[in-house]
């Protein structure tokens, strides 16, 4: 689940939010500092780094203006975290390693394994890759 944000990370947000909403871009760390109080421009990145990193806000590019709000709620913000293909293609290479192992040399070890790997893949949402290795784990029973 993500982190929730501070309580001066929720105020920047919330502005960010609404001057998105008011505008139709993002507003600059100059403006977030004016607008909130902040004393300085750093402090500005600081808080805006801490809420990309914890799946608040997202940068399109490197360009002024490009904060994007994901969501304002923790929640989301956790759902918000996609897995990115190469991840999803190391934990379905993972598996498949844990499957050859187990069927070259049987043990409950592996298949518990297995069983944790399997289940991950429902947590991370990736349903499709979950459905076929649950499927292929039920052919070993």
């Amino acid at each position: 689940m993500a982190e929730r944000s501070t309580k001066r990370q929720k105020e920047l947000l919330d502005y960010v939010d609404a001057f998105i909403q008011e505008h139709g871009y993002g507003p600059s760390y100059r403006e977030i500092m004016n607008a909130i109080g902040y004393k300085s421009v750093s402090t500005v990145a600081i808080h805006i780094d801490g809420l990309i990193q914890k799946g608040f806000l997202r940068k399109r590019d490197n360009s002024a203006r490009s904060l994007e709000v994901v969501t304002t709620s923790a929640t989301s913000a956790a759902q918000s975290k996609a897995v990115s293909p190469a991840k999803e293609k190391w934990m379905v290479d993972a598996i498949n390693d844990r499957f050859n192992l187990y069927e070259q040399s049987p043990n409950q070890m592996t298949l518990d394994e297995l069983y944790v790997l399997i289940g991950a893949l429902k947590i991370l949402g990736l349903d499709g890759a979950h459905e076929s290795t649950k499927a292929r784990l039920a052919k070993l029973r």
